[in-house]
Formats: structure tokens, C-alpha cells, sequence
């Protein structure tokens, strides 16, 4: 399922969701100019599970080459499907989430949803020394606001059918509900297998992230908006 668009228009001009998008893109084609270089970038700023029970790589336990892949990361990508598919679901869902919490407690709100998602990536994969990176933890996050924020909105859905391709408008409760069910199967699948993420998809970074952004809307705004939309 790949979203178009949702039924809630945004009340303010989405500014800091914009931004994000851009830093994205432009650090996708710095990766682009590194050419050969570029391994060494998503060994150094990718969330590496392995780096952070192993003490011996590092000499003082607060250096911050251990701790600043953790927002690094969200920042990086593995290629423009990565990419692309990333910005279209923060360009979806984030401005609704950035109208209910403002400009400023939005990317607080972003970046702390990219720490939980990658906190569950470490401790599901302790032992992978295969670097993660990507935004779609934090976006995750967003998408667990908006399950509780805006459970009736209606989400505008293109859902390819073996050959066929249709448009929909599903509620936004079973959109993401599916979703999450969705990465929930495979990140039990996942651990099942004693596997690193499979087929490149951190699913418990996703995990993470959803209830992160579930936790902390229910924190910052409270109950009593469940159900608006």
C-alpha cells in the first residue's frame, strides 16, 4: 500500500516537515558525490546494534562516535527507492502531526521517536555489525501520533492488485493498523530466524518507532484527542 495523500488539511504552513525533507535530499546527494567514500560515511554515522556492547571500540564510554549515530543515521539513505519512499510518508503525515505540536516541539518530537526506533533496532539485533540507516524509525514515530491523533482520517491509498492498480480512501486506523501489523510479523519473523534485519529493513526500528510516537503523543497531548478526526 503506498499513500497519496490524507483528508486533513494542514492548518499552519508545514515548515519544519519541509525542512526535514530537504536536509534529507540534500544529504542523499552528498552520499551521491562520495562515491567510493560512501562506506566508510554509513560505517561511521550508521546505527551499528554490535558497537554498542562492545566496549572495546571505544576508549571512554561517553565518546561520541558510540551515541551520535543514533540521530545520524536518520539522515542517511540506501537509494532513492529508500529515499523516496521515506519523503512520501513524512510529506503525508508529518504536517498534521507538526500542526499539533508546533514548530519547535515537532523536531524534539521527530528526533526522540529516531531514538527509540533505533534503541529497539540495537537491543533486537545486539549482535549485527551491519550499520542501519534511514529516517523511517522517526517517521514511524509520526505515523504512531497520527494513529492516535487522527484514527478517522481517511487516507487516499494506491494498491497494486496482482496487474492492476487501484486508488482508495481507507480509514487511517486500518492503514496504519495493517502497517504496523505488518512490520510487527516480520520483526518477530526476523528474530525467529536469529537473523539481522531481513532483506534490509530494520522492522524493529519501525517497531520502536511507532510506539515511541504512540508514548509520547499520549505524554505531550493526552487521550482526550483520540477520535477528532
Amino acid at each position: 500500500m503506498i499513500p497519496l495523500k490524507d483528508t486533513i488539511p494542514s492548518e499552519k504552513y508545514p515548515i519544519v516537515t519541509i525542512l526535514l525533507i530537504a536536509i534529507n535530499v540534500s544529504i542523499f546527494f552528498y552520499e551521491i558525490n562520495l562515491g567510493p567514500h560512501l562506506p566508510e560515511l554509513v560505517k561511521f554515522a550508521g546505527v551499528v546494534p554490535a558497537r554498542f556492547f562492545d566496549s572495546r571500540l571505544y576508549a571512554f564510554r561517553g565518546s561520541p562516535e558510540r551515541y551520535f549515530p543514533i540521530f545520524t543515521s536518520l539522515f542517511l539513505h540506501g537509494g532513492w527507492v529508500h529515499l523516496l519512499g521515506n519523503m512520501l510518508y513524512l510529506w503525508v503525515f508529518a504536517d498534521n502531526i507538526e500542526d499539533r505540536l508546533g514548530h519547535f516541539k515537532f523536531p524534539v518530537f521527530y528526533l526522540l521517536c529516531g531514538f527509540g526506533a533505533s534503541l529497539a533496532h540495537i537491543f533486537a539485533n545486539p549482535t549485527s555489525s551491519v550499520p542501519s540507516i534511514g529516517a523511517s524509525g522517526a517517521i514511524a514515530g509520526i505515523l504512531g501520533a497520527y494513529f492516535i491523533l487522527y484514527p478517522k482520517s481517511r487516507v487516499i491509498t494506491l494498491v497494486p492488485i496482482f496487474f492492476f492498480i487501484q486508488i482508495v480512501e481507507l480509514p487511517a486506523f486500518l492503514f496504519l493498523g495493517v502497517w504496523f501489523l505488518m512490520q510487527f510479523f516480520n520483526g518477530v519473523l526476523s528474530l525467529g530466524l536469529g537473523t539481522a534485519p531481513t532483506a534490509g529493513i530494520a522492522w524493529w526500528a519501525h517497531i520502536g518507532g511507532f510506539l515511541s510516537g504512540i508514548f509520547l503523543i499520549l505524554l505531550l497531548k493526552g487521550k482526550k484527542h483520540r477520535g477528532r478526526y
